[in-house]
Parts: C-alpha cells; structure tokens; sequence
C-alpha cells in the first residue's frame, strides 16, 4: 500500500465524522436554508477544526449562497472542499536544512505525544533517504527516554549522544553539535524534556539549548518541531498556542490521526495559528511517518 492510500485509510473516522457528515445533512435538506446552516456549524465544530475556522468557512458559505456560487445543498461540499484545501495550502510547509554541515532539528512537545518515537521514526527516515543521523538524549529528566532514544538509535543505525539521568540537557546538546560537526553528519535531531507546556522553566531551558546550538552554528535549530497527539483535537491547537510562547516553533508534527475522528484539528492548525505542519503520522510502523503535503491532504479529506 502507498502512502497516500495510507493517509487516505489513516483519515477514514476523520472523513466519517467530517465530509461523510456533510454528506448525510445535504442529502436531508431540499433547499439552503436557516436549519442547514445551523447543522452544517456544528458538523465543522464536531470535526475539530476550530471554532474561528468554523466561523471564516460559514462567512465564506454565507457569501457565496449571496453570490449564487451555492445555490443547492449539492454544492456545498465541493465549495467547502476548495475552500478547505486552500486554507491547507496556505503558506509554505517545507523542510528546512542545513546549506552545509549538519541540519539541527530540535524536537519539543508534551509526554505521551509521541516525541520519542517520532524521533525514532525521523532517524529511520533519513537514513532511508541516504543521510547520517545523529541523536542527541536531551531529555535527561525521564531514564526511560534516554533508553528509548538508544533502542532507536540501534534499531535505526543512528549515532547517539547520552549523558547520565539528570544531567544539563544544554550539555548534551552542545557535545551533540560539537560531535555532529567534526564526524560530518548530515542530520542531528534532538530530543528535549516532555514536561508540561505550563511549566515556567520550559522558555528558559529551550532557550540555552538554543544558545548553546548557535555558538556552534549560527543558523540553528534548522527546525524547531513540536510534537502533537492529534486525538487531543482542540487541545492541540492549544498546545501550539502556549508553546510558540516558550519557543521559536517552526512547524508541528501531528501523530495518531489514524486513531481518530478529530484530523480537522489540521485545517484549524493551519487557519488560526498560520503554522506549517511539516511532518504526519498515520500509522505504528516505521514508514509511516511521513513530510505533510496539503494536497494529498485535502485530496484524502475528501476522497470516497
């Protein structure tokens, strides 16, 4: 199975509970009217993608029943389709990497989001792609995340750099530049503490990782990527808000959205916050992590 057809079966409760809704409200109605609309708001804020979303696509219906672009209950969701997908491919969600020397990817997020094995997935990725990789354990409060970081970085073949439990996770990072440098490794990903997004000392230790990178390359973190459980849903966009607060995020990366309803919380992502979704799980496996592509996206949304 290619990916694509894996997005599109990792999307079905979320096609289920969003267009296959719409679906199922149009064929009920003769005509647009006052109820429709109703039903048709709270079918796009049952699916997640945000109530100002919500809000931005009914002006945009409103508009265009006023326009005659929509004049039956058939033309909605084709119009809500187009819209939808330019909301996705707004802006721009490629990669950013390294002109020369080593591309720093520095990897935050809550516990239970699935940072550590993102990373993992990340590293088998890259070496897939013919890279070397680096990884740093700069989640040093947790022993179990260092552990899990050396179980990937053998499963993938990737360097790892560790320190003992407890240690300064600038430490870490700062002996991971330095090392990534001088053995030319092209990827060096590093994990950071899950600790929760409230936590007031989170701004101050992602900013001396930071600190520490930029001594030895003035332009990193490459990426800055938060990690997100896409079944939190709202929570999700959330999480982006107090975090783009404690750190210079450059893009998310949404896990588990095989494993719901709530995949609209991409469309409010990239709506509300105006952030770039670089990267997509839609599956347990290794290959399925995947660089997001908003076209494929939209396409897979919408599909049958």
């Amino acid at each position: 199975m290619g990916f694509f057809d894996k997005l599109k079966k990792g999307l079905t409760r979320t096609r289920e509970s969003f267009t296959g809704k719409i679906e199922q409200l149009v064929m009920g109605y003769a005509d647009i009217d006052a109820d429709l609309l109703d039903e048709l708001e709270e079918t796009l804020i049952m699916a997640d993608v945000g109530v100002k979303t919500t809000e931005r696509l009914m002006d945009a219906v409103r508009r265009g029943v006023k326009k005659k672009e929509i004049n039956t209950p058939e033309d909605l969701k084709p119009f809500l389709e187009a819209r939808i997908t330019e909301i996705l491919a707004t802006g721009s969600d490629e990669l950013h990497t390294a002109s020369e020397g080593p591309t720093v990817m520095l990897v935050i997020g809550v516990n239970g989001a699935g940072k550590t094995t993102t990373i993992g997935k990340l590293s088998a990725y890259y070496k897939e792609q013919g890279k070397s990789v680096m990884l740093a354990a700069a989640d040093t409060f947790r022993a179990a995340a260092i552990d899990q970081l050396e179980i990937w970085s053998q499963r993938t073949g990737a360097v790892l750099i560790k320190h003992e439990e407890g240690s300064d996770p600038a430490a870490v990072a700062y002996d991971a530049v330095k090392a990534a440098k001088a053995r030319g490794i092209d990827m060096l990903i590093i994990d950071t503490a899950g600790r929760l997004q409230t936590k007031s000392n989170l701004m101050e230790e992602l900013s001396k990782i930071n600190r520490v990178i930029q001594r030895e390359i003035a332009e990193a973190p490459h990426e800055t990527l938060l990690v997100l459980d896409a079944t939190t849903g709202q929570n999700a966009i959330r999480q982006v808000e107090l975090f783009t607060k404690a750190a210079p995020i450059t893009g998310v990366v949404l896990t588990k959205l095989d494993g719901t309803a709530k995949g609209g919380v991409v469309v409010g992502i990239k709506s509300e916050l105006s952030m770039p979704v670089k990267w997509i799980g839609i599956g347990e496996a290794v290959e399925d992590l995947r660089p997001f592509d908003a076209a494929d996206f939209a396409k897979a949304l919408f599909d049958k």
